[in-house]
Formats: structure tokens, C-alpha cells, sequence
């Protein structure tokens, strides 16, 4: 038996440089619904001069707008626009408690963003305190922690070990010693 690993588009989930405004942005990318734990995000403190920003679609989306005026919800995006969004952030929250993976952590990575989660199932199997990013029940702690990482680390592990090159070559190699 052997663990088969996820990939990521290198070519299209890639860092380059962008206009960095005063503000550190939080990102989170995914579905917005109860389930994915984003109040956890939304009320975290973080200082004034962070924004909070949501990128995706879902049943809590026009709730969540009402309820939390101050976070930016930019909806849903894909390709470059996606590649866009990770690339504008500071961080990459991941506030879920029940999620299980979640590729959002490594199109993060693969963008240079360090990730900033509980240390539950998904992100334990990911996250490696200190390298790409950083876990803790205190989820402020993990997002002030996350902004020290170097990002080109970052990126230098998801080439390593989660490229689409990396999962055949797992798969190949496991086949041929069957």
C-alpha cells in the first residue's frame, strides 16, 4: 500500500508579484455554508489593519454579507481570477473543523500563501507548523504566526511534493512494483 498524493496545477497556481496594499489580507476560498466554520474566520480578532475576504459561493452567502458588513465577499472565481485572489493575501484561512483535505491549501501554498487552520483532520495532514503555515485552536494566533513564513519555502515544498508530476510518478512507481 502506498499514499497516493493530490496535486496542483504549477503552471496556473503559481506566485508573482502584485501591488501590496497598507491592509493584510485573509483569505478564505471555498463554499460558504454553516458547515464550513467561516463565523470561527469572520470573528477572529485580527488588528485594524487586516481585511478579511471571502471568495466563493453558497447558501450562507447573502446571510453572511448582511451579518458581517465589514468582510469583503468577492464570489466565486476561477483560473486566473482564483490565481489572483490567493496571490492578493497575506494568509489563507482555513477555519474548517470537518473538512477533510481541502485542495484550497495547496492551490494556497502553491501560490506562496502560508495557511492558517485548526489542528483537525484536513489540515493536520497538511500543515507543517513553521514551513507552510500554522495550526492552533487560537486561529488569531495561527494567522499572526502564518504572516512571518517565507513564502518562497512555501512554494518550494508544493513543487516537491504535491505537483501533478510528483502524484504520477507515485502512481507509476507503485504500479511497477506490483
Amino acid at each position: 500500500m502506498k499514499v497516493w498524493s493530490r496535486g496542483v496545477n504549477l503552471d496556473l497556481f503559481r506566485p508573482f508579484n502584485n501591488y501590496r496594499s497598507d491592509k493584510i489580507k485573509l483569505l478564505y476560498v471555498g463554499r460558504v455554508s454553516v458547515e464550513k466554520n467561516l463565523e470561527a474566520f469572520f470573528d477572529c480578532y485580527v488588528p485594524f489593519n487586516h481585511q478579511k475576504i471571502v471568495v466563493g459561493d453558497g447558501p450562507m452567502l447573502n446571510e453572511y454579507k448582511n451579518k458581517y458588513p465589514d468582510i469583503k465577499f468577492l464570489g466565486a472565481k476561477v483560473s486566473e481570477e482564483l490565481v489572483q485572489a490567493y496571490n492578493d493575501a497575506d494568509v489563507f484561512v482555513f477555519p474548517s473543523k470537518w473538512d477533510t483535505f481541502g485542495i484550497v491549501m495547496i492551490e494556497a501554498n502553491a501560490c506562496g500563501i502560508p495557511i492558517a487552520a485548526f489542528p483537525v483532520t484536513g489540515p493536520k495532514d497538511f500543515v507543517i507548523n513553521g514551513l507552510n503555515g500554522y495550526m492552533s485552536d487560537d486561529l488569531s494566533w495561527a494567522i499572526n504566526k502564518a504572516l512571518n513564513l517565507d513564502k518562497s519555502k512555501i512554494r518550494n515544498y508544493i513543487e516537491n511534493f504535491y505537483s501533478w508530476q510528483n502524484c504520477a510518478d507515485i502512481f507509476e512507481n507503485t504500479l511497477v512494483k506490483i
